[in-house]
């Protein structure tokens, strides 16, 4: 996968998550998009979510794990992306599933081993844009939050790499409108806390296009989206403002570069990129 020496690597952008279905709500169509622009699309996920709770009534799985990323895959295909990595740690889980007790549980893995595997992979891939969690990992999931540091910490440390190791690192982002919409649907989470400002948000993606890849993608997940998931206990007009504000826009913002920046809204994740720049045209 390296590029010969001289010659300008592929453009690449490495998506790193935590559990299957972290990446179809915050950047699905994200990667859909850059896909179809020819750009090499890794997908990295830290774990096969065995710690997840099954949302289908009356539905048993031998395997969550198995099952979990089979879904993943799917939902690849569904954003028309390749298969996922996985870096084979556990899914901690929560609340009553919490894995204290697992050493491979990512909660209990020192941050700076993750890192070592995101930097294998980034000297591996050369890829010039990282996306990754915000630093409140989106709901404060300890998984989410692990790997927004070890993903933050390999891009800080890669810099000595062919090419300058990646030009940009960037965080999913939920502006505050978002994210007080997610507390009135019963999210637990402080919209000045885990939401930023619109002056915070550097790249504001128009995914409508890539709508039905998204919905496929979610679906895709559906040990996760059943009658018992937030999707599933949602009303009907509670779902359609869910879609309408995932399913239209995804934002994002800094958390690293290489790059000087133009004023936000940066045209794209690839603005400013040397070389790059016609991928966001």
């Amino acid at each position: 996968m390296t590029a010969p020496s001289g010659s300008q690597p592929q453009a690449t952008l490495l998506a790193v998550f935590a559990h299957p279905d972290d990446e179809a709500f915050s950047v699905g169509g994200t990667l859909t998009h850059y896909a179809r622009r020819g750009v090499r699309v890794v997908l990295a996920c830290a774990t096969r979510g065995e710690a997840g709770k099954i949302t289908v009534p009356g539905m048993t799985v031998d395997d969550l794990g198995e099952q979990r990323e089979k879904e993943l895959r799917e939902a690849c295909r569904a954003l028309e992306i390749g298969a996922p990595v996985f870096l084979d740690y556990h899914d901690s889980g929560r609340y009553e599933r919490t894995r204290y007790d697992d050493p491979l549980a990512l909660m209990n893995v020192d941050p700076l081993k993750v890192e070592v595997k995101i930097r294998a992979l980034i000297e591996e891939l050369q890829p010039q844009v990282l996306l990754t969690f915000d630093p409140h990992g989106a709901y404060g999931h300890i998984d989410h939050l692990q790997i927004h540091r070890a993903t933050s910490a390999a891009f800080f440390s890669t810099g000595h790499l062919p090419g300058g190791g990646p030009q940009r690192l960037y965080y999913t982002a939920l502006p505050h409108a978002a994210a007080e919409g997610l507390s009135r649907m019963g999210q637990d989470l402080d919209p000045l806390v885990y939401g930023v400002s619109d002056q915070t948000v550097a790249v504001r993606m128009n995914v409508s296009a890539y709508a039905e890849n998204k919905k496929a993608a979610l679906m895709a997940h559906g040990t996760q989206t059943g009658e018992q998931s937030l999707i599933g206990k949602m009303s009907p007009e509670e779902r359609e403002l869910l879609e309408r504000r995932m399913l239209g826009t995804e934002s994002f913002s800094i958390g690293g570069t290489r790059t000087g920046l133009s004023p936000f809204p940066l045209r794209g994740l690839f603005s400013g990129v040397p070389g790059l720049e016609a991928l966001d045209d």
